[in-house]
């Protein structure tokens, strides 16, 4: 057994982050829970978040920082911190959001007593830009169901993914294919989690979320291809189907999941009402994606 191994580890990928960088480390580093190594990835900033990471690296030996050669999209730096970690439990963080002190001394008692917990998470409260108070963010999915159809179905309509920040058994999300790189990837990983075992959260305000122009979110709500860009740096220009890629997301986590004929039927139905629920946008991509395709034959003509 190493005694030198943490029992939690805390994997924060970053790009451009030096606006809200040196408030989320230290309230990190200010856990009541010390067992645990940070991890940080640097997306290949071009701010000064190398130089506020090196500083806190230099001062604290659990944290441990890598930078990128280059941007490699969201998906793959958060899976990258992911893959660093040695702990038991797993927690990603963003530098923009905030948790309080006892947020991870909370979350490992309450996995440690339930072992049908497979994510931990506490109630959020939505911050600005300044750190004010704006709103408490009410989660409306629960996933804490003994039934995993009836987890996945609620993770199925889940928008804003919160629970994606709390603490995971690391053993179960290494049997994942962690956050793909397609819109909502971190969703899908949400759902295929709720199929392995209970969601719960602790009813306390333990997290805090900022809401600021280059969030996410924001992102998100401009169009699904640049939330898709957002998450895969590579599949900017190109020619994709991000939400069916969601949908064939869901299917491969119920198929890979070791369910009963029953449950996996059910899963499947649910699967069917989000396709009924979704045609619209499915639609959608399927003529942005034959747009673009014509517009490639019409380049490849005009050169040829």
């Amino acid at each position: 057994m190493n005694i030198n191994k943490p029992r939690v580890s805390i994997g924060l990928p970053v790009y451009n982050g030096d606006n809200f960088l040196r408030e989320a480390l230290d309230s990190i580093l200010a856990q009541t829970f010390e067992n645990f190594e940070l991890i940080i990835s640097d997306n290949a900033s071009t701010d000064k978040t190398e130089e506020i990471c090196r500083e806190y690296a230099a001062k604290d030996q659990r944290v441990r920082y890598y930078r990128n050669e280059y941007n490699l999209g969201a998906a793959p730096n958060y899976n990258r911190v992911f893959e660093l970690a040695t702990g038991d439990y797993f927690k990603w963080c963003a530098h923009d959001d905030l948790c309080a002190p006892e947020f991870l001394e909370r979350c490992v008692e309450l996995l440690e007593q339930d072992a049908s917990v497979v994510l931990c998470h506490t109630q959020t409260k939505i911050i600005d830009e300044q750190g004010r108070f704006l709103r408490d963010n009410h989660t409306q999915r629960k996933a804490d169901s003994p039934k995993p159809e009836l987890r996945f179905r609620e993770l199925l309509y889940e928008n804003d993914c919160f629970q994606i920040f709390g603490l995971i058994r690391s053993s179960l999300l290494r049997k994942t294919q962690l956050i793909e790189s397609y819109g909502h990837g971190d969703g899908v990983l949400l759902a295929r989690l709720g199929l392995m075992g209970k969601f719960h959260e602790i009813p306390e305000y333990l997290f805090f979320n900022r809401e600021h122009s280059q969030m996410s979110m924001q992102i998100a709500h401009s169009t699904y291809e640049a939330y898709t860009s957002w998450f895969d740096a590579t599949r900017k220009g190109k020619i994709g189907l991000p939400r069916w890629r969601r949908f064939w997301g869901y299917c491969v986590s119920v198929w890979e999941t070791p369910l009963s004929w029953q449950k996996r039927i059910w899963c499947y139905r649910h699967l069917v009402s989000w396709l009924r629920g979704n045609r619209k946008f499915l639609q959608e991509d399927l003529v942005l994606a034959s747009t673009k395709y014509l517009k490639l034959l019409r380049n490849n003509d005009s050169l040829s």
